[in-house]
């Protein structure tokens, strides 16, 4: 079985490495990007089959000489190259193990502060300033959509953007001294986090009869009047009833543009989920209700200490962690997400 694994991966990536020196795949701007993405894709599993295949090699080799003459060194290479055979062919399962078609999108990331009060929303800055360092560390963009207040949406652009920050929807739980609190007592407070692939027009049809858009003027702390003209906008998605706001551009063209960028997300991303509702972390099952007892993930100021509950992993570098360096939690969950759907596979 693996045997005939590796001959289609080889192929196939025989087949790309053609097609992205071919004058017109690379004329067709879609198509080429297509390629590229599969390739980069498909790369890695190339690798581990071409391992494979110099770990057969030297197995075969190895049973060659005992053939002849019995050598505790060659059975010794022998059994060492089994092994690798072994490691090898999981890996390459592991790799070719269906890819979620969202995870070359971009994202949109909302954050709200949750159970906590005004610690909560602090919170939600803390997490709104770690996932953009995040993103800056891994090589994405971000744009800000409706940041203040507790409240944080943007955009994280880059190709495979979600399959890096998907891992980051749900309930964060933190564990600390407010600023606050002159008693040094510890609170724990949440905010939670909704991370939604961007939805072209071509994903998801909004009818524009649907739409009910309201104009006001944008405003500031305490309600107070920044912009003379009438820039903000609240879309409402009659069917849907879900409402989404901006005015943090100046413009109300661009208001509009921006808020018909989240609208579409939501709606594509409640799609999803009623199509594949045992698979699909739908909006309200990454935000929950913001409760204490809802959690991804635990952040405890005094321990120095950051869980991720789903995979059991702890570290203690909770500094790091804040400044974006997430990685290893990341590796984790995809390692985990990719052994999981390895198993519904077979």
């Amino acid at each position: 079985m693996i045997e005939s694994l590796v001959e289609q991966i080889e192929s196939r990536f025989a087949d790309l490495e053609q097609q992205v020196v071919d004058p017109d795949v690379i004329g067709d701007r879609q198509r080429y990007a297509e390629v590229g993405r599969e390739y980069r894709r498909l790369q890695p599993a190339h690798e581990l089959a071409g391992e494979w295949r110099r770990a057969v090699d030297d197995a075969a080799g190895a049973r060659e000489l005992l053939a002849e003459a019995e050598d505790p060194e060659v059975r010794e290479m022998l059994q060492a190259a089994q092994a690798r055979i072994d490691e090898l062919a999981e890996g390459i399962r592991l790799a070719m193990v269906e890819r979620d078609p969202n995870d070359v999108k971009n994202v949109i990331v909302e954050i709200r502060g949750g159970a906590g009060g005004e610690e909560a929303g602090l919170w939600a800055g803390d997490l709104y300033r770690m996932l953009t360092k995040y993103a800056e560390r891994r090589g994405f963009k971000t744009e800000p959509l409706d940041v203040g207040d507790g409240a944080y949406t943007f955009e994280i652009k880059g190709d495979g953007a979600y399959s890096v920050f998907k891992f980051e929807g749900g309930t964060h739980r933190v564990q600390r001294v407010p600023a606050t609190e002159s008693q040094g007592r510890i609170h724990t407070s949440t905010a939670t986090v909704a991370v939604l692939p961007e939805a072209e027009e071509v994903d998801v049809h909004v009818e524009q009869s649907d739409l009910q858009i309201d104009v006001y003027r944008s405003s500031g702390p305490g309600g107070q009047s920044v912009n003379t003209t009438d820039s903000a906008v609240r879309i409402t998605h009659r069917p849907s009833g879900i409402v989404v706001s901006m005015q943090d551009e100046k413009s109300q063209l661009q208001n509009r543009e921006k808020a018909m960028r989240v609208l579409r997300a939501r709606l594509y991303e409640a799609a999803m989920a009623e199509q594949q509702a045992s698979l699909s972390a739908d909006r309200r099952s990454q935000v929950g209700t913001g409760e204490r007892a809802e959690k991804i993930r635990t952040y405890n100021y005094g321990e120095r200490r950051v869980t991720d509950h789903r995979i059991k992993l702890t570290q203690h570098n909770l500094e790091a962690v804040l400044e974006g360096e997430l990685d290893d939690f990341t590796g984790a969950l995809q390692s985990d997400e990719k052994r999981r759907g390895l198993e519904a596979a077979t």
